[in-house]
């Protein structure tokens, strides 16, 4: 049977992107302006790490990450630093396809997207990761004997993909198919993952919100209607799976990989989609060669637990059942009795007992409080009011269990 990752994931966790102390994003906006030097804001940018880290640590975390301080949006710079890849800003909209969530909400708001990631040329790795330094600082900060625990978040393969109309997301003459392009950008994850694993990472978090896109009903009909696609919903699903499957191969035993899913946290506490995990529950968890799956389930456009009947006995889920979106506080016996009765449902699909499927899961809020770097629309103390409840929730449930 295959192992089970334990430690990480841990049962009390967070999604990576942390809010940005106010005198960080000052000085971030004094660089953008050339009015303070890299290394001026590279100081400001470790003092506020240090400061992160402390509240985690405080709050009884032990994936401890960055805050995602050193980036602007939860994406980072992976797919820009790849070469083949082109960053456009104000791209034409013409490019995209306008039902997929995210594009449908700049445009709902009357907004398009001012900046964009497109393949220009055969696209292959560098050799240098961009992710590395920001790795190699927290080795600073953390325990030798726990950085195998330090959380890395890294964007979806397949996130400069799906926004793009059929066949504009590369030109024609570098890749005759959807299929040769992504196995080009797995080539260039593993590879990714080749340097960080030689560094000390272990354990690797995939930030995708596409995946509940394929959950959409405003999507999948938009889809319907536009002629121009020649793969359904479902075969393009089938080649992001193996595009994730490809890019993580060499990996996924000596590492542990998880995938957040969500549908969508950007500036201002929005989402972008609806819609349950049902339609893509059991390709997900079956087909899907993660670890770990850490989902939205702070609202009810997340949909119920029925779709957990799926994870095979060898997987873990950590239950989003805290909002990063607002800063009211949830009643921490319901949210017990939530983790309770996703217990049951995934106990009922594996034909376990209750406290065997408990020990495949942990809490955590849904999603970053972060994505953007201006953060949702709550304060630090509410922050770490959060952090601190998702921790109480698993000490609760998981009594002495990190």
């Amino acid at each position: 049977m295959a192992l089970i990752h334990r430690n990480p994931p841990f049962r009390a966790e967070h999604l990576g992107s942390l809010l940005r102390p106010k005198e960080l994003l000052q000085k971030r906006g004094l660089f953008e302006k050339n009015e303070l030097s890299q290394t001026e804001v590279t100081k400001a940018e470790n003092e506020a790490v240090d400061k992160i880290v402390k509240v985690q640590v405080e709050c009884g975390f032990r994936a401890i990450s960055d805050g995602e301080y050193r980036r602007a949006v939860f994406w980072g710079t992976f797919f820009e630093e790849l070469e083949g890849m082109t960053e456009i800003r104000n791209p034409s909209m013409d490019l995209f396809r306008p039902y997929v969530p995210d594009i449908a909400g700049f445009i709902e708001k009357g907004h398009k997207p001012g900046q964009s990631c497109i393949c220009t040329g055969k696209i292959r790795h560098k050799g240098k990761s961009t992710l590395i330094d920001q790795f190699e600082y927290l080795k600073i900060l953390i325990p030798k004997e726990r950085w195998g625990e330090i959380k890395l978040t890294m964007i979806a393969p397949p996130w400069y993909h799906l926004r793009y109309k059929d066949g504009l997301a590369f030109p024609p003459e570098i890749y005759a198919s959807d299929e040769e392009y992504l196995a080009d950008i797995s080539k260039a994850v593993s590879e990714e993952l080749d340097i960080l694993y030689a560094a000390g990472v272990r354990n690797i978090q995939f930030d995708d919100p596409n995946f509940a896109y394929f959950c959409s009903e405003k999507m999948l009909a938009g889809w319907a209607e536009d002629k121009s696609n020649k793969k359904t919903p479902d075969e393009l699903l089938d080649a992001y799976i193996q595009c994730y499957n490809d890019s993580i191969a060499n990996h996924s035993e000596k590492m542990h990989i998880g995938l957040h899913i969500c549908r969508g946290n950007f500036m201002g506490s929005r989402h972008f989609s609806e819609g349950g995990y049902d339609r893509i529950a059991i390709k997900l968890f079956q087909k899907l060669n993660v670890a770990t799956y850490y989902l939205e389930y702070d609202t009810p456009r997340a949909g119920g637990f029925e779709p957990l009947l799926h994870l095979p006995p060898h997987k873990n889920v950590i239950l989003g059942v805290i909002t990063s979106k607002f800063p009211e506080l949830e009643d921490k016996q319901k949210m017990k009795e939530r983790i309770l009765a996703a217990a049951d449902v995934i106990a009922k699909g594996a034909g376990q007992i209750r406290e065997q499927a408990l020990q495949r899961m942990g809490v955590s809020p849904q999603c970053g409080f972060a994505s953007h770097e201006e953060g949702n629309l709550l304060g630090w103390e509410d922050m770490k009011n959060k952090l601190a409840l998702v921790r109480a929730i698993a000490d609760d449930v998981w009594p002495g269990e990190p």
